[in-house]
């Protein structure tokens, strides 16, 4: 319960309640695949690239072409807010605080929705025609260091566009991004800013840089840029993971989206309790379409 809720009493100096900053909700949701689940689990097939074959003579055999066959599963996991709000507290109060709670409430199940397609990323995929087969795993070429550099190029650690060209590479070289596919690039503040430092001296590239740090656009060679605060950074380090992936690369299952519940507790002295419960969970569909962008953030 809040026992913070004093501060918000007549005797204070406002009649409004003010939502403290924070992201309000998902900014991620839109950027991948969104499907709905009503199981525990649930399986996303895949099918692998097969070449044509030359026909060598006339009346020659049909050939038979294995298709490479695998699946992902995800499995839907669980999550609520709730906090109460005496009814003393309530009659005292100049302004009803059930709406900005609820509000506050959804905020934290968005930003979680994040979480979890953040970790999704680049996290170990269940594998197999169950899920039991053996995972997935990220990495290799698909991370950028921290320290990478273009030849001829001084070695700046945070986001370059030398890290932007080479993770353009990774995608084309993978043929990785279908038609009609967007491109997003996850970072934080830091990188925004580091990006208007270390861009190449042509005006253009500056002008449009400054633009996307004004916020008066969201895209640069090719990236859509989305800015969270809520990206990995390993404890002790300065080394922010940030990434880029067309929709096609992270798949959403939502089992239950965000709900609401605002009403008495009858065991509480019939209290207001606010209550939001979300299910859902994700999973990296392909390693090729995800790129990870290793950043030092000084």
């Amino acid at each position: 319960m809040s026992n913070a809720i004093d501060t918000a009493l007549v005797q204070a100096y406002r009649s409004n309640i003010e939502i403290q900053f924070q992201q309000k909700g998902s900014r991620l949701r839109n950027t991948v695949r969104v499907e709905s689940q009503k199981s525990e689990f649930d399986f996303y097939d895949r099918i692998g690239p097969v070449d044509a074959v030359e026909i060598q003579s006339r009346h020659s055999d049909t050939p038979l072409l294995e298709t490479p066959h695998s699946r992902r599963r995800i499995g839907m996991r669980d999550f609520d807010w709730a906090d109460m709000i005496d009814r003393p507290d309530k009659i005292r109060m100049l302004a009803d605080p059930t709406s900005p709670y609820t509000q506050n409430a959804v905020y934290a199940l968005g930003r979680k929705m994040d979480d979890i397609i953040i970790e999704a990323a680049t996290a170990n995929a269940s594998t197999g025609k169950n899920g039991n087969g053996p995972p997935a795993t990220f990495g290799g070429d698909q991370i950028i260091a921290s320290n990478y550099v273009e030849a001829g190029t001084n070695n700046v650690s945070n986001l370059t566009i030398g890290k932007l060209r080479r993770a353009r590479y990774l995608f084309d070289k993978n043929e990785s991004l279908d038609d009609g596919d967007g491109l997003t690039l996850v970072v934080t503040a830091s990188q925004i800013q580091a990006l208007l430092r270390t861009v190449e001296a042509t005006s253009s590239d500056y002008n449009t840089v400054r633009a996307l740090v004004n916020g008066e656009i969201n895209s640069f060679m090719g990236f859509n840029f989305v800015r969270t605060e809520r990206l990995n950074k390993p404890a002790g380090t300065n080394t922010r993971h940030c990434l880029a992936y067309p929709t096609s690369a992270i798949t959403l299952a939502v089992g239950t989206d965000i709900n609401v519940d605002v009403g008495p507790r009858r065991d509480k002295r019939n209290n207001t309790q606010i209550y939001v419960c979300a299910s859902f969970g994700a999973v990296r569909m392909w390693e090729e379409k995800v790129v990870q962008i290793n950043c030092e953030e000084a």
